[in-house]
């Protein structure tokens, strides 16, 4: 065998090797460029994921991402499904799009054609997958798409469960629905999601009678990043230590 020929030999095992590390090193980080997923380069989620699904890595779960991305052409797209199928090696990756992406469909990776605003579409999408262990929203970005598929799908999450919506910069964009001058606006995603704080000290509202609404009894943490938040889902029936009923009775 020629030097060079060994020379190239040596060369493509020391890359192979070196994808093979990337490929199984759990890193988000790595597996995201791996893949060419814009969830870091273009953003910096990467290591928010890494930090919060974790503790899914090697369980059998259900993940729901709206969006594959490639836009109108078909063949292009599912860079962060990959990912996912790649992080996640037991669980069943499902997505949405607007458009028919059937063609970039392989094992443990399916996605559903249709709008991620349409309730209808959303129910036969969850009686098909059954429960959701995370769902995420890279879709339209579209400040009333992104609060209705929210106020829906969140009741078919799992408890334990994350809801992760992703570049929540539209929120200040008119062109997407948003407001920059009112930044009070209920009708934007980031006051939206900021209303739900609330929720996780209803019990602490003094307001007697008060009736808990789901994601009162359900929301139990939200975590704010930059064009990225994280809602954890779970039993938020912690009592108050001051009020009892949504009343003051003392001090």
């Amino acid at each position: 065998m020629s030097r060079l020929l060994v020379s190239l030999k040596n060369y493509l095992s020391r890359v192979t090797m070196k994808y093979l590390r990337i490929l199984g090193s759990g890193d988000l980080v790595k597996l995201a460029e791996y893949y060419g997923t814009d969830k870091q380069g273009s953003h910096f989620y990467a290591p928010h994921y890494q930090l919060h699904f974790q503790k899914f890595r090697f369980k059998k779960i259900n993940l729901l991402e709206i969006g594959a991305g490639g836009e109108e052409n078909p063949l292009e797209g599912g860079c962060s499904l990959r990912m996912w199928k790649n992080y996640f090696p037991f669980a069943n990756i499902f997505s949405i799009d607007i458009f028919d992406k059937s063609l970039i469909q392989e094992p443990r990776i399916k996605i559903f054609k249709g709008n991620q605003a349409d309730e209808g579409f959303l129910d036969k999408v969850v009686k098909e997958i059954g429960e959701i262990d995370i769902i995420i929203d890279d879709g339209s970005h579209l400040n009333d798409h992104v609060i209705r598929t929210f106020t829906h799908l969140f009741q078919y999450l799992k408890d334990g469960g994350i809801y992760v919506i992703e570049d929540t910069q539209t929120s200040y964009w008119p062109d997407f629905g948003g407001q920059s001058q009112d930044l009070v606006n209920s009708l934007t995603s980031m006051n939206f999601l900021k209303s739900l704080t609330d929720s996780l000290n209803h019990k602490e509202i003094i307001q007697p009678g008060y009736q808990p609404n789901y994601f009162d009894r359900k929301i139990t943490s939200i975590h704010f990043y930059h064009n990225l938040v994280f809602v954890y889902k779970g039993d938020n029936s912690e009592e108050s230590t001051r009020l009892v009923n949504n009343q003051r009775y003392y001090y």
